[in-house]
């Protein structure tokens, strides 16, 4: 007769149905998000980047309201009297009518909070993985390289459409109230979609350049400088040498945020006119830069993680 607790020292085999490796990448995908979630400063940064949102929110409804009103009506803001015509010339600079130029100038701003937050979580999401040796034990595990990059790529998607095409699709939402909805919603679906695809397009690129830049770096020192080169710098040197020296357009490729608002706005069917956005590149040169961006991020991926040695 056999001892019980004997059949609890023995290997029992798994009787339950296996998932394909791709859940795996969603559960790295959960944790990171929930990682990040648990940090303060976070929150802080979102808060901020919320403060940008109920702006763009609340000045659809007052162009609205003022569009009710006389031009020529005067109203007070605490003790400063304003002319309507005077407001009206303000708000018409910043489009908030609920035109591709309202959500392509709505997720430029954003950019600059969502910059920061990338450039603190990609040390923690992917930099950590190196430096405290945690990725040949996520390699060792059934599943493949590209897992874990997709992983950590869905962790930070999640966080950059929190941030950008959640409350763009908001603001949507409210222009179609504001306005006759039915024809709104129906007329400018394509809007719509150009806002999920612009979406879409920061998810990809900006959660691969970050994956990139943090496995090569992996400290959040360096990883903040050069992420301040690639959106601070890089911009201050192109508006230089086309705005003010007068150099070819082509030039201002190297700003890639600028790169991704022309896709953008060409997704949205917006007119990109020089005489309001500056001279710019075309959409088709920037969604080149982008593409050859992204391949040289991939490669790199691909040799870096390679060379990570598995131990089983």
């Amino acid at each position: 007769m056999t001892n019980p607790s004997e059949n609890l020292l023995r290997y029992r085999p798994w009787k339950g149905e296996l998932n394909p490796p791709i859940y795996a990448s969603l559960a790295m995908a959960r944790a990171s998000l929930r990682l990040l979630l648990r940090r303060k400063v976070f929150w802080a940064l979102y808060a901020l980047a919320l403060m940008i949102f109920f702006f763009f929110f609340y000045a659809q409804y007052l162009v609205v309201w003022i569009t009710m009103q006389t031009t020529s009506q005067t109203v007070n803001f605490g003790s400063v009297p304003v002319k309507m015509n005077e407001l009206t010339k303000f708000l018409d600079r910043l489009n908030l009518s609920g035109t591709p130029h309202t959500f392509g100038n709505f997720i430029w701003f954003e950019g600059y909070i969502l910059m920061i937050v990338l450039a603190l979580s990609g040390a923690v999401l992917v930099g950590n993985d190196f430096h405290h040796g945690s990725l040949p034990f996520y390699l060792s595990k059934p599943i493949g390289r590209r897992h874990y990059v997709l992983g950590k790529m869905l962790g930070i998607g999640g966080l950059i459409n929190l941030m950008t095409t959640l409350p763009a699709l908001v603001l949507f939402i409210e222009a179609g109230l504001l306005y006759d909805w039915q024809s709104y919603y129906w007329d400018q679906r394509m809007l719509l979609l150009g806002i999920l695809a612009y979406g879409a397009l920061l998810t990809v690129v900006l959660s691969l350049l970050l994956v990139a830049t943090a496995v090569w770096v992996r400290r959040t020192v360096p990883l903040i400088m050069i992420w301040s080169g690639l959106f601070v710098l890089a911009r201050s040197v192109a508006g230089f040498l086309v705005e003010v020296q007068g150099f070819h357009p082509v030039l201002k490729l190297i700003d890639l945020w600028n790169d991704l608002y022309l896709i953008g706005l060409w997704f949205m069917g917006a007119d990109i006119d020089p005489g309001k956005l500056g001279p710019n590149p075309q959409p088709w040169q920037a969604a080149i830069a982008v593409t050859a961006l992204g391949v040289g991020c991939l490669v790199y991926l691909r040799k870096r993680i390679q060379a990570i040695e598995i131990v089983i």
